[in-house]
């Protein structure tokens, strides 16, 4: 995913989704620029489940704060007992989860340098093996860690509320309706963008 794609999917979106058109039309140009920092990237995930920002980031630096100034490793992670993760303001689950992910990468059976090479159903399988990763998780990292562009984040709460609102529908959307709105408008092969642009209608009103 790049400046390029960006614009390519924006002329796309615009040409086939007339209420994603609106949107597009007030916030430009797509701005999810990728990164490999993949393993940090999944334990802040799991820290942040179900949090608001605000917590998410202060139970984050109170769980870096526990290793000193550079990010844990997975053997770092491990060394330390649940009750000393849980001294951050994790939940027990939480200093669970970030153990067996820990154990995963350490054992071999989760490696990042080969995700690059996976399909996103490979990739979905391999996050979703460890525990407390669920498919939510597993489409944040693919769109906004591996910039793959044409994921379809039906689960994410933001996505359905803004989809029932920019289509006007009178329920709250089924994973089955939003895949139909997404086959409907053509959001194919720019899914994640056109995600991310659902996001940002939830503070941008069309006019």
């Amino acid at each position: 995913m790049s400046p390029s794609t960006h614009k390519k999917a924006a002329t796309h979106l615009t040409a086939h989704d007339p209420h994603l058109a609106k949107i597009i039309a007030i916030v430009g140009p797509c701005k999810i620029l990728p990164h490999t920092n993949y393993y940090q990237d999944i334990v802040e995930s799991i820290i942040g489940q179900q949090l608001s920002v605000k917590a998410a980031a202060s139970i984050t630096k109170r769980f870096r704060d526990l290793f000193g100034p550079s990010f844990p490793t997975p053997q770092q992670i491990l060394d330390r007992d649940i009750d000393a993760l849980r001294s951050a303001g994790l939940s027990r689950p939480k200093a669970i989860y970030i153990q067996d992910l820990a154990q995963h990468i350490q054992d071999g059976r989760l490696r990042f340098d080969g995700l690059d090479n996976m399909s996103n159903q490979e990739v979905i399988a391999k996050l979703t093996a460890v525990k407390g990763i669920g498919e939510w998780t597993a489409h944040m990292f693919l769109m906004f860690c591996m910039g793959r562009t044409d994921i379809l984040a039906w689960g994410d709460l933001g996505v359905r509320n803004s989809i029932k609102k920019l289509y006007q529908l009178q329920h709250n959307p089924s994973p089955a309706d939003i895949q139909a709105i997404a086959e409907k408008y053509q959001w194919h092969p720019y899914q994640s963008i056109a995600c991310w642009y659902l996001w940002q209608a939830l503070d941008n009103e069309p006019k």
